[in-house]
Protein backbone atom coordinates (compact mmCIF):
# COMPACT_ATOMS: atom_id res chain seq x y z
CA UNK A 1 0.00 0.00 0.00
CA UNK A 2 1.35 3.77 -0.68
CA UNK A 3 2.48 5.57 1.93
CA UNK A 4 -0.31 8.39 1.46
CA UNK A 5 -3.06 6.02 2.18
CA UNK A 6 -1.95 4.71 5.30
CA UNK A 7 -3.46 7.68 7.40
CA UNK A 8 -4.85 11.13 6.18
CA UNK A 9 -2.31 12.91 8.39
CA UNK A 10 1.19 12.43 9.23
CA UNK A 11 2.14 13.59 12.49
CA UNK A 12 5.47 15.99 11.21
CA UNK A 13 7.65 15.32 14.99
CA UNK A 14 10.58 17.33 16.31
CA UNK A 15 12.18 15.65 19.45
CA UNK A 16 14.71 17.44 21.06
CA UNK A 17 14.34 14.46 24.41
CA UNK A 18 14.52 11.03 22.65
CA UNK A 19 12.66 9.85 26.18
CA UNK A 20 9.77 11.13 24.86
CA UNK A 21 9.60 9.12 21.58
CA UNK A 22 7.76 5.91 22.84
CA UNK A 23 5.01 7.13 24.92
CA UNK A 24 4.21 10.14 22.14
CA UNK A 25 4.82 7.26 19.41
CA UNK A 26 2.04 4.96 21.65
CA UNK A 27 0.01 8.16 21.97
CA UNK A 28 -0.48 8.85 18.29
CA UNK A 29 -0.85 5.34 17.24
CA UNK A 30 -3.59 4.91 20.21
CA UNK A 31 -5.53 7.79 18.03
CA UNK A 32 -5.25 6.27 14.80
CA UNK A 33 -2.27 7.86 13.39
CA UNK A 34 0.43 5.11 13.00
CA UNK A 35 2.55 6.79 10.65
CA UNK A 36 5.02 8.83 12.07
CA UNK A 37 7.60 11.41 10.85
CA UNK A 38 10.69 12.29 12.80
CA UNK A 39 12.82 15.23 11.42
CA UNK A 40 16.24 14.78 11.85
CA UNK A 41 16.41 18.46 13.32
CA UNK A 42 17.72 17.50 16.51
CA UNK A 43 20.93 15.04 18.05
CA UNK A 44 17.74 12.95 19.33
CA UNK A 45 15.71 12.44 16.18
CA UNK A 46 18.06 9.09 15.15
CA UNK A 47 17.67 7.94 19.01
CA UNK A 48 14.09 8.57 18.71
CA UNK A 49 13.53 7.01 15.55
CA UNK A 50 15.36 3.59 17.15
CA UNK A 51 13.07 3.69 19.99
CA UNK A 52 10.39 3.80 18.23
CA UNK A 53 11.07 1.02 15.35
CA UNK A 54 12.14 -1.57 18.69
CA UNK A 55 9.08 -0.49 21.19
CA UNK A 56 5.67 0.27 19.49
CA UNK A 57 5.13 -2.21 16.37
CA UNK A 58 2.60 -0.58 15.26
CA UNK A 59 3.86 2.56 14.45
CA UNK A 60 5.13 3.23 10.93
CA UNK A 61 8.12 5.44 11.84
CA UNK A 62 9.88 7.38 9.21
CA UNK A 63 12.59 10.19 8.86
CA UNK A 64 12.40 13.33 7.76
CA UNK A 65 14.59 16.52 6.76
CA UNK A 66 16.34 13.94 4.48
CA UNK A 67 19.01 16.25 2.96
CA UNK A 68 21.90 13.57 1.53
CA UNK A 69 22.90 9.75 1.18
CA UNK A 70 24.42 10.10 4.70
CA UNK A 71 20.87 11.09 5.79
CA UNK A 72 19.15 8.03 3.98
CA UNK A 73 22.44 5.39 5.04
CA UNK A 74 21.86 6.53 9.51
CA UNK A 75 18.31 6.98 9.04
CA UNK A 76 17.33 3.39 7.64
CA UNK A 77 19.75 2.08 9.96
CA UNK A 78 17.96 3.45 12.78
CA UNK A 79 14.67 1.82 11.75
CA UNK A 80 13.02 4.15 9.81
CA UNK A 81 10.45 3.09 7.13
CA UNK A 82 10.39 5.48 5.28
CA UNK A 83 11.98 8.65 3.84
CA UNK A 84 11.04 12.28 3.61
CA UNK A 85 12.73 15.15 1.98
CA UNK A 86 12.08 18.92 2.27
CA UNK A 87 13.58 19.26 -1.41
CA UNK A 88 14.99 17.49 -4.28
CA UNK A 89 18.40 17.16 -5.95
CA UNK A 90 19.44 14.40 -8.57
CA UNK A 91 22.20 13.54 -6.49
CA UNK A 92 19.47 12.92 -3.86
CA UNK A 93 17.09 11.41 -5.92
CA UNK A 94 19.15 8.87 -6.79
CA UNK A 95 20.08 7.54 -3.22
CA UNK A 96 16.90 7.79 -2.24
CA UNK A 97 15.82 5.24 -5.31
CA UNK A 98 18.90 3.06 -3.99
CA UNK A 99 17.30 3.60 0.10
CA UNK A 100 15.47 0.34 -0.02
CA UNK A 101 12.50 2.12 1.44
CA UNK A 102 9.46 4.39 0.27
CA UNK A 103 9.54 8.06 0.17
CA UNK A 104 8.56 11.14 -0.65
CA UNK A 105 10.60 13.52 -1.92
CA UNK A 106 9.88 17.44 -1.57
CA UNK A 107 8.76 20.01 -4.49
CA UNK A 108 7.33 22.90 -5.01
CA UNK A 109 6.63 23.83 -8.46
CA UNK A 110 5.57 22.20 -11.49
CA UNK A 111 8.88 21.53 -13.12
CA UNK A 112 10.17 19.85 -9.87
CA UNK A 113 7.26 17.22 -9.92
CA UNK A 114 7.73 16.83 -13.72
CA UNK A 115 11.41 15.93 -13.20
CA UNK A 116 10.66 13.52 -10.51
CA UNK A 117 7.89 12.05 -12.92
CA UNK A 118 10.32 11.56 -15.56
CA UNK A 119 11.99 9.07 -12.78
CA UNK A 120 8.79 7.31 -12.15
CA UNK A 121 8.61 8.72 -8.97
CA UNK A 122 4.64 9.58 -8.93
CA UNK A 123 4.46 10.48 -5.00
CA UNK A 124 5.39 13.37 -3.05
CA UNK A 125 5.28 16.10 -0.54
CA UNK A 126 4.57 19.41 -1.29
CA UNK A 127 6.36 21.85 0.78
CA UNK A 128 6.33 24.40 2.32
CA UNK A 129 2.73 23.82 1.18
CA UNK A 130 0.58 26.97 2.27
CA UNK A 131 4.11 29.38 1.64
CA UNK A 132 4.09 27.91 -1.47
CA UNK A 133 0.38 28.30 -2.75
CA UNK A 134 -1.58 26.11 -0.80
CA UNK A 135 -4.98 24.58 -1.91
CA UNK A 136 -4.76 27.19 -5.36
CA UNK A 137 -1.70 25.46 -6.46
CA UNK A 138 -1.85 21.66 -5.75
CA UNK A 139 -5.55 22.73 -7.50
CA UNK A 140 -3.71 24.16 -10.88
CA UNK A 141 -1.41 21.23 -10.38
CA UNK A 142 -3.77 18.18 -10.90
CA UNK A 143 -4.81 19.30 -14.49
CA UNK A 144 -1.44 18.67 -16.47
CA UNK A 145 -0.12 16.06 -13.72
CA UNK A 146 -3.17 13.64 -13.18
CA UNK A 147 -1.26 10.81 -12.24
CA UNK A 148 0.84 12.31 -9.61
CA UNK A 149 -0.43 12.43 -5.75
CA UNK A 150 1.17 14.38 -2.82
CA UNK A 151 1.53 14.79 1.13
CA UNK A 152 1.68 18.59 1.35
CA UNK A 153 3.02 19.56 4.91
CA UNK A 154 3.80 23.08 6.00
CA UNK A 155 1.61 25.06 7.81
CA UNK A 156 -1.54 23.22 7.50
CA UNK A 157 -3.86 23.07 10.50
CA UNK A 158 -7.05 20.98 11.81
CA UNK A 159 -8.83 23.39 10.33
CA UNK A 160 -7.92 23.52 6.65
CA UNK A 161 -6.65 20.16 6.81
CA UNK A 162 -10.17 18.67 5.10
CA UNK A 163 -10.37 21.34 2.27
CA UNK A 164 -6.51 19.59 1.16
CA UNK A 165 -7.78 16.05 2.02
CA UNK A 166 -10.64 17.05 -0.62
CA UNK A 167 -8.47 17.54 -3.25
CA UNK A 168 -8.08 14.71 -5.95
CA UNK A 169 -4.17 14.77 -5.69
CA UNK A 170 -3.82 14.86 -1.77
CA UNK A 171 -3.33 11.51 -0.24
CA UNK A 172 -2.78 12.82 3.11
CA UNK A 173 -1.30 15.85 4.84
CA UNK A 174 1.84 16.52 7.22
CA UNK A 175 0.65 18.05 10.45
CA UNK A 176 2.90 19.26 12.71
CA UNK A 177 -0.02 20.84 15.25
CA UNK A 178 -0.16 17.07 16.56
CA UNK A 179 2.20 17.49 18.72
CA UNK A 180 2.66 20.91 20.92
CA UNK A 181 5.81 21.34 22.35
CA UNK A 182 3.90 22.31 25.62
CA UNK A 183 2.50 18.83 25.78
CA UNK A 184 5.41 17.57 25.11
CA UNK A 185 7.58 18.90 27.51
CA UNK A 186 4.81 18.25 30.52
CA UNK A 187 4.37 14.54 29.37
CA UNK A 188 0.50 15.28 28.42
CA UNK A 189 -0.05 12.11 26.38
CA UNK A 190 -3.75 11.85 26.58
CA UNK A 191 -4.01 15.53 24.70
CA UNK A 192 -1.40 14.34 22.42
CA UNK A 193 -4.09 11.52 21.70
CA UNK A 194 -7.13 13.18 21.80
CA UNK A 195 -5.92 15.97 18.49
CA UNK A 196 -4.46 12.09 17.25
CA UNK A 197 -8.09 11.22 17.22
CA UNK A 198 -9.39 14.05 15.42
CA UNK A 199 -7.14 14.64 13.09
CA UNK A 200 -7.99 10.77 12.27
CA UNK A 201 -11.10 11.21 11.80
CA UNK A 202 -10.60 13.60 9.04
CA UNK A 203 -10.71 10.64 6.17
Amino acid sequence: MSLLDLAPVVPVVVLDDAETAVPLARALVAGGLPVIEVTLRTDAALDAIRRIADEVPDAVVGAGTIRSAADITAAVAAGSRFLVSPGTTPSLVDALLDGGVPFLPGVATASEAMALRERGITEMKFFPAEAAGGIPYLTSLSGPLPDVRFCPTGGIKLATAPAYLALPNVGCVGGTWLTPADALAAGDYARIEKLALEASSLR
